[in-house]
């Protein structure tokens, strides 16, 4: 269950992990439990050979299940298998290899590959076996060894072996993405295959140890065989895709139009405790539209089932057809219990003018979110200003206690005001387009930093160079997006800057952010409850100019300082803290201008799905723990809904 609780890892490819607890095991919460007399919060000492044998794994000893279960508390054991749940894609596809920057990948394209750790949808912590029977490892954490099921075969009916895995990782250090290779070569010294269905990982001296065994167990099983046969390449967009291990394989592709994904009747995990009453559709069907506003007349027509929607101008407005006010289609709210993305108006910081945060401080007080909040998105969203919004691991008022003693022992890498001001929050604005307080502010900051307004209104510097800003964007979510980014340019020109909305394609559109070409771009970054050495690679300096999980290409002393505390914390509590203290010193930097977050899934579906109730906190979950209700389904096309 691949949800955005946790991101610990240093890609996506190494992200949302989890395993399966066991009983008669010494667990992580006793291996690590302080021992009688040591003082609270302190570290034990780790005896590189002792050696843990485990079902499952949590960094500081906080899994949620350490005992074995036979299915999870969550999800319907019972749900009926089969049928069909439709969604949409906007823009177009070009390949199926989502693994490298040529081309445009198609839609869920690797739902077929599993990794060797999974995630529960209720455990923020917790790391479960899947490809694995179990996991054993010293104290110390120099290596992990995971013991693979002997049972596990890909879609194309072959057996997957340890040496698979052996193979993957040694492609993806060959192939994989700059970002991904550079980051994880750092991490292994070896990885070996002892036998057919048992991997080592021997981790490199010197690397800090947090979350290395979760790096490794988020390592995908692919297909040695197919790839030598085939001679496809990881580094090039293709149609083609190798078999897999997981529930789902590729039934049709129709670039640019469809892909349908089929369940393989003979996955070799069905019957695992972790995946009882999940993968229950026969077929997922995805259908691609050229914008927001084509894929909405798809909805109504039927073209598709299961609409999960973002745009509060068209949750507020575009559910008045006859499906819904038939009962038809259910409209509702459900509550989402992760933390939201932080998302935003991202600068640039590859680019030398926006190095100064007065002009980043001043462009973004011309957001007015109250304004467009009221006026354009009906009230619907809350202010974001955390980079871990709606979590224990925001920044709030003035730091203090540990915190502060973290933010102090920096010396000058941080501004002073730091350790004395509040965190810093934009302002939310006010009722009206243009929010007069906010522009005589920004103003007297572009002042202060050399963009001085001429006769004609436009800002200069003392080169006689205009302040220019052009905001990328992407067509097909221009219909409904742009109505938010025209004021905001309009709000801009009024300060005096030429400020652009610059509306590509798809594909220019992917380019272009691959290759960091903008000034400004709606993007952000996936945070989790528990963070680690993936931390790096969205806020650390090595990897700001090229990984493409740092759309700014931040990166800060400070912050690079306070990763080091993140990786070395020795308990839930100092992770925490040393997160918080993070996204203090980003937001004091002001390289994002905040948006919104919105603390429920906004979802409308043809009345033909069953779901569990309540769902787990951590996951909506509709291509994983809902189901197709037949009786439901025959229902509508009865009344010519379908």
């Amino acid at each position: 269950m691949r949800h955005p609780a946790r991101l610990f890892a240093a890609t996506p490819l190494l992200a949302r992990l989890a395993a399966l607890a066991g009983a008669g095991l010494l667990s992580l919460g006793a291996a690590f439990a302080q021992e009688a007399g040591q003082e609270a919060g302190a570290a034990p000492a780790k005896d590189p050979n002792k050696i843990i044998q485990t079902h499952v794994y949590s960094t500081f000893g906080d899994a949620k299940y350490n005992e074995p279960f036979d299915v999870l508390p969550y999800v319907n054991p019972d749900a009926p298998k089969g049928g069909e749940i439709a969604i949409a894609a906007l823009g177009t596809f070009d390949s199926m290899n989502p693994y490298s920057r040529k081309g445009r990948a198609g839609a869920l394209s690797t739902i077929m590959y599993e990794r060797i750790l999974e995630d529960t949808a209720d455990d923020p912590y917790g790391t479960y076996c899947l490809l694995c029977t179990s996991m054993e490892f010293p104290e110390t954490e120099d290596w992990v060894i995971f013991h693979l099921r002997e049972d596990i075969t890909f879609s194309d009916g072959t057996p997957a072996t340890a040496h698979d895995i052996v193979f993957t990782v040694d492609l993806l250090l060959e192939q994989a993405l700059p970002s991904f290779r550079e980051a994880v070569k750092q991490l292994y010294e070896k990885v070996e295959a002892l036998d057919d269905h048992t991997v080592k990982f021997t981790f490199k001296e010197g690397i800090p140890r947090k979350t290395l065994i979760v790096q490794a167990g988020a390592t995908p099983m692919w297909s040695q065989k197919w790839y030598e046969e085939s001679g496809a390449r990881l580094d090039e967009g293709r149609l083609e895709t190798g078999p897999g291990t997981g529930p789902y394989m590729v039934g049709e592709i129709d670039v640019n139009r469809r892909i349908v994904y089929e369940r393989n009747p003979d996955y070799w995990g069905a019957d695992l405790p972790i995946n009882k009453g999940r993968y229950n559709f026969d077929r997922i069907r995805v259908e691609y539209f050229g914008d927001a506003n084509a894929a909405l007349e798809g909805f109504k027509a039927g073209a598709y089932t299961f609409r999960q929607e973002t745009s509060s101008l068209i949750w507020a407005t575009g559910y008045d057809f006859p499906a819904v006010e038939k009962g038809y289609v259910v409209k509702t709210a459900i509550p989402n219990g992760l933390i939201p993305a932080a998302n935003g108006f991202v600068f640039n910081l590859r680019r030398e003018r926006w190095q100064d945060p007065r002009v980043r401080e001043a462009l973004g007080l011309m957001f007015n979110f109250q304004w467009t909040n009221d006026s354009l998105q009906y009230g619907l969203f809350k202010q974001r200003q955390s980079f871990w919004e709606n979590s224990d691991l925001a920044a709030t008022g003035v730091a203090e206690g540990a915190e502060l003693a973290l933010l102090e022992g920096l010396g000058d890498k941080v501004d002073p005001a730091i350790l004395t001001e509040e965190a810093f929050t934009f302002p939310a604005g006010s009722d009206r387009q243009l929010d007069r307080g906010a522009l005589r502010k920004a103003a007297a900051l572009l002042d202060e930093a050399g963009w001085v307004a001429g006769d004609d209104g436009i800002r200069r510097n003392d080169a006689g160079e205009v302040l220019q800003l052009e905001i990328l964007g992407d067509t097909s979510s221009a219909p409904t997006f742009g109505r938010i980014i025209v004021p905001y340019v309009e709000n801009l020109r009024t300060l005096g800057v030429d400020a652009t909305y610059e509306r590509v394609d798809p594909a220019q559109f992917t380019n272009r952010s691959r290759a960091f070409d903008y000034d400004m771009v709606y993007d952000g970054y996936s945070n989790g409850f528990e963070e680690g050495i993936g931390i790096a690679q969205k806020y650390g300096s090595e990897d700001a100019e090229y990984s493409t999980f740092n759309p700014a290409g931040y990166s800060s002393p400070a912050v690079d300082a306070l990763i080091d505390k993140v990786i070395e914390a020795e308990t839930l509590e100092q992770m925490q803290t040393a997160v918080t203290a993070i996204d203090r010193v980003m937001r004091w930097e002001r390289y994002m201008v905040p948006s919104w977050y919105n603390d429920e899934y906004w979802v409308a579906y043809y009345d033909m799905f069953g779901h569990p109730d309540p769902l787990p906190p951590y996951d909506l979950g509709y291509l994983d723990l809902w189901w197709y209700d037949a009786e439901k389904a025959q229902a509508l096309r009865e009344a010519g809904a379908l």
